[in-house]
């Protein structure tokens, strides 16, 4: 090997590279496989069925008790308005509280977000103490603060805790169903629908194809391996009890020092005894109950998101989380430490 050239060093150091990349595709591939077969068979078996459901039912369907929606905005003003007035639209419940988090140096985000409340007392608007933008997992607890306070204040206690971006369109049913579930479980996460993006059709729309395919069958998966359903940071309810108890002795629920908080919030919640589920329900109109989203358009921005996504996960996760559980929920998470596709829409800096 003394004698080879500069060639021969670049070809051996390319076989290799080659065989390094064709074994991890390898796995994927494999990995893929075996849950498509997981998913064939709960099909098969009726493991997999969405729910039908009623929306007018559940529309008109009291809730148990008060509803916290906590939403977190940074230079949101084009956007928190409408998204504001068509939640308080969908959701007319009375026991309904909107906490929506800004920042002193963005006044035009509170405005916007009072200007969408059109001054319906069910609306919060908390300012941060700080100037932004500071990590979304900041500004939550300061809003998980805020309710607290306010729970004090006007006597009484909130029942689940909802978690929404500013650009979120509710689905009217999703707040009774949220109330239905919690009495089973302590985390409940509903499908997330991407918009179509028509002027982003390959980087914007793309996340409609990815959201599809996991939400659509790797979550059921998931859930029947009895693994830990993981947060898609969006349309997510918690009962608060379980919020309170991971706030104790910190600064709040939420992991300020982790680039993906809302994936760590299932498995920690899994991993203190709560109990965690995806529901899939399908009104009588076909659709489904679910958030709908918007993403990235831009590939800067999506390369942005998803190496947060990695880094996050696959990475920051394998050290922070761990390897626990049984072999179910130890195979999701190797799947998870391969790197995430779709699976939960994150992001350090809210602006983002």
């Amino acid at each position: 090997m003394g004698d080879w050239s500069l060639i021969q060093w670049l070809a051996l150091v390319e076989h290799e590279l080659l065989l390094f990349a064709a074994a991890f595709f390898l796995w994927g591939a494999l990995d893929e496989f075996a849950v498509d077969l997981t998913w064939i068979s709960l099909k098969l078996t009726g493991r997999a069925k969405t729910e039908e459901i009623s929306r007018a039912a559940l529309t008109a369907r009291p809730l148990s008790g008060r509803a916290a929606v906590l939403i977190p905005a940074w230079q949101e003003a084009q956007v928190i308005e409408f998204t504001v007035a068509h939640a308080l639209a969908a959701w007319p419940q009375r026991d309904l509280r909107i906490f929506v988090g800004c920042y002193a140096n963005d006044p035009d985000t509170a405005e916007a977000v009072r200007r969408g409340a059109g001054g319906d007392a069910r609306v919060k608007v908390v300012v941060h103490e700080r100037h932004g933008p500071t990590t979304k997992a900041d500004c939550l607890n300061t809003l998980y603060a805020a309710l607290e306070r306010d729970q004090q204040h006007c006597g009484y206690h909130a029942r689940m805790v909802v978690l929404h971006d500013a650009e979120d369109m509710v689905d009217p049913a999703a707040l009774a169903a949220f109330d239905r579930a919690l009495e089973h479980a302590e985390f409940i996460q509903p499908p997330v629908l991407p918009e179509v993006q028509a002027s982003s059709r390959w980087v914007g729309s793309h996340y409609c194809d990815e959201f599809a395919e996991d939400h659509g069958k790797a979550m059921l998966v998931r859930q029947a391996l009895a693994a830990a359903v993981p947060s898609a940071g969006v349309g997510c309810a918690i009962a608060r009890p379980v919020l309170r108890f991971m706030a104790a002795g910190g600064d709040g629920p939420f992991s300020v020092d982790s680039l993906t908080e809302d994936y760590e919030l299932g498995l920690r919640i899994k991993a203190a005894g709560g109990r965690t589920r995806f529901v899939r329900a399908r009104g009588e109109d076909g659709r489904l109950v679910a958030t709908r989203a918007c993403f990235p358009g831009r590939v800067d921005q999506a390369v942005r998101q998803k190496a947060r996504w990695i880094h996050g996960i696959a990475l920051q996760g394998w050290d922070r989380l761990g390897w626990h559980g049984g072999i179910g929920e130890r195979w999701m998470r190797l799947r998870d430490r391969r790197g995430p596709g779709p699976r939960w829409c994150c992001s350090p800096a809210i602006s983002c």
